[in-house]
C-alpha cells in the first residue's frame, strides 16, 4: 500500500489539477468540498490500493459502489488511472475494470470507457496522455487512444485512434489535426463540443 504521505501529495495534485482545469473553481477548499469528480478520483485511489490486495477486493468494490451512489461516477477499482485526471461535472462517467488512463486526461460528464465483450481479459480502452473525452462520448472495447487525442462529444469510438487526432461522430471518424495547429488541451476546440 502507498504511504500516507504519497496519498496526501497525490490528493493535493488532484486538487490543483481541478482548480487549473476549471475556470469556475475559485479555491482549493471549494474544489475539495464541492467537486464530485475529485471525490471519485480520491476514492478510486484508495480503492485501487485495496484492490491490489486480494483479500481486500470485496471491500474495494463496495467502496467504489458507495462513491458511485454519492457522485454518479463509477470507477472500477481495478482500472489504472494516471496522474492529474480531471473529471468535469462527472455525472454518468463510467470507467471499466481493465481501462487504462494516462496522465493529464480530461473526461467530461456522461463519458464511458467501457467494454463490448463479456469475455475475461483486456476489454476496456487504453488512453494515452493529454487525451480529452467530450461529454457523452463512448470509447468501447480494448482500443488504443493515442497521446493528445480529442474525442468529440457523443462520439462512439470502437477503433484505435492515432496520437494527435480528433475522433468525432457515430461511429467515430478520425480526423487529423492540421499540422499548423499545436495541441493544447487548454484551448477550446469545437470538435469536443459538437
Amino acid at each position: 500500500m502507498p504511504s500516507l504521505q504519497h496519498f496526501v501529495a497525490t490528493f493535493r495534485e488532484d486538487l490543483e489539477t481541478a482548480r487549473r482545469r476549471d475556470p469556475a473553481a475559485r479555491s482549493l477548499l471549494e474544489v475539495a468540498l464541492a467537486y464530485p469528480g475529485v471525490h471519485a478520483v480520491w476514492t478510486y485511489r484508495v480503492a485501487h490500493a485495496m484492490w491490489r490486495e486480494p483479500a481486500l477486493r470485496l471491500p474495494a468494490r463496495l467502496l467504489s459502489q458507495a462513491v458511485r451512489f454519492l457522485t454518479g461516477i463509477e470507477i472500477h477499482p481495478g482500472a489504472r488511472l494516471g496522474r492529474r485526471l480531471f473529471i468535469d461535472h462527472g455525472m454518468g462517467v463510467v470507467i471499466g475494470e481493465t481501462a487504462e488512463v494516462g496522465d493529464d486526461v480530461v473526461l467530461f460528464h456522461g463519458s464511458t470507457l467501457g467494454g463490448k465483450s463479456m469475455r475475461r481479459g483486456k476489454r476496456h480502452p487504453t488512453l494515452g496522455d493529454n487525451v480529452v473525452v467530450g461529454a457523452g462520448a463512448k470509447i468501447l472495447g480494448p482500443v488504443w487512444i493515442g497521446d493528445g487525442v480529442q474525442v468529440g462529444a457523443n462520439a462512439v469510438v470502437i477503433h484505435d485512434v492515432p496520437a494527435g487526432a480528433i475522433a468525432v461522430g457515430v461511429p467515430a471518424q478520425v480526423r487529423r489535426r492540421p499540422a499548423a495547429a499545436p495541441f493544447d488541451v487548454e484551448i477550446d476546440d469545437p470538435a469536443i463540443y459538437i
